[in-house]
């Protein structure tokens, strides 16, 4: 396929209409607001009155454990899912007992007054997250076409932003107790996920041409350690990224540099979406996803390696603003690469768990490095080390090979 050509998924009427796209993409955005809101909102909260001084213990331990139940959930479901499609009964049902589940998980966390209830009341609600995910992402591959992935993926990136506005608005509506508020958002992620879940599935032939198993699973695997690296590099500048703000020129109090950090965060999420849709439809249209992989990687640790060198606040959020639009660009099209190169129609929901590695084992590979580089009023050590690390993912990404147009056809 050459940049001028059309896309197959026109040209064969397999192309799915926008608004498909869309409310893909807004229930996706449920799914994440299943979980984003609790972790940066409401189980801070939470922990801090049940646990008091032992808060930062307590809140080590659910996320850890949390963690664990989101890899174990995400490859159970998308398992669970693999065996509704193989039986004909599809994977939308899963989307409707995750929505139940989260509601049900929600109830639990606003009555939970001891540690060990809001452990097992996250567990749950980890679960159930990824009783809508993990189908979800499955659906994508089932039902979306090579020549729309790219799109899609970039629509994906409205989660973030949604997640965040979600979060903030649950905190400023006032006179709300906790469990109204937990209420609001359960109600929330069903307006989200329910649309999707009660559409019509139209799965897409079998491909005629694909790639060789042996070619497409080294292919995932390059694309697997690539995604890990970028990720595990992202986690540990989350982790520091209020102190790195905090410490540059002119220093703030602690409120206003959390003010600080909360506005350009949103800043962050909102800047990519437009290069995001567009680059993805581009990377559609000339049927290549290798160039601009390579290409965000590029900008990603650019960002990164600009940060380490600022020495006034300015310069260091452009810097973080250059690599929130390369981190998501690279996120985006990662996803609808690694869909297309699936092995087995049988179990993407499966192998979509086996992706969904790279967006938890970070988790612990960033605090990792994070603790091991970080140095007391100097974060250029860290920040170089991620950005290093992100240039490596990038490269990681050469021993891909896509399909020749004689593969294409």
């Amino acid at each position: 396929m050459t940049a001028s050509s059309t896309p197959a998924a026109v040209a064969d009427g397999t192309a799915r209409h926008w608004r498909f796209l869309l409310v893909f993409a807004l229930a996706n955005a449920g799914g994440t607001i299943g979980y984003l809101p609790l972790f940066t909102v409401f189980l801070p909260m939470k922990v801090e009155a049940v646990a008091g001084p032992d808060r930062l213990n307590l809140f080590t331990l659910v996320a850890m454990v949390g963690t664990v139940a989101a890899i174990a959930a995400n490859l159970g479901f998308g398992w669970l899912s693999d065996r509704s499609a193989a039986r004909g009964k599809g994977r939308r049902r899963w989307l409707v007992v995750g929505v139940i589940g989260l509601a049900v998980a929600y109830a639990l966390f606003a009555r939970a007054h001891s540690p060990a209830s809001v452990l097992l009341a996250v567990v749950a609600v980890q679960c159930a997250a990824n009783a809508v995910l993990a189908p979800l992402m499955a659906l994508m591959a089932d039902e979306i076409p090579d020549g729309q992935k790219g799109f899609t993926g970039g629509l994906l990136a409205l989660a973030n932003p949604i997640g965040a506005a979600t979060a903030w608005a649950l905190v400023k509506l006032p006179g709300l107790a906790e469990a109204a508020r937990l209420g609001l958002l359960s109600l929330a992620i069903a307006l989200l996920v329910v649309p999707l879940a009660f559409s019509g599935a139209r799965r897409l032939p079998q491909q005629a041409v694909a790639l060789p198993q042996t070619r497409a699973r080294r292919n995932l695997a390059a694309a697997w350690v690539a995604r890990l690296l970028l990720q595990s590099a992202g986690n540990g500048l989350t982790l520091y990224l209020y102190y790195y703000f905090a410490d540059l020129p002119p220093r703030r109090s602690a409120l206003d540099a959390a003010d600080f950090v909360g506005r350009t965060l949103v800043l962050a999420y909102l800047l990519p979406l437009p290069c995001t849709l567009l680059l993805g439809r581009l990377s559609d249209r000339i049927g290549r996803r290798k160039p601009f992989l390579l290409g965000a990687a590029a900008i990603t640790a650019g960002g990164l390696a600009v940060m380490a060198l600022a020495v006034s606040r300015p310069v260091a959020v452009t810097g973080f603003l250059v690599y929130g639009v390369g981190a998501q660009l690279f996120m985006a099209i990662h996803g609808a690469f690694w869909m297309q190169e699936l092995p087995s129609a049988q179990h993407r929901g499966r192998d979509l768990g086996i992706l969904n590695l790279t967006n938890t084992l970070p988790a612990l590979v960033g605090t990792a490095i994070a603790w091991v580089a970080a140095t007391p009023g100097s974060f250029a050590p860290l920040l170089f080390l991620l950005s290093g690390l992100t240039l490596a993912g990038g490269l990681v990404m050469l021993l891909v090979r896509e399909p020749s147009a004689a593969d294409q056809g």
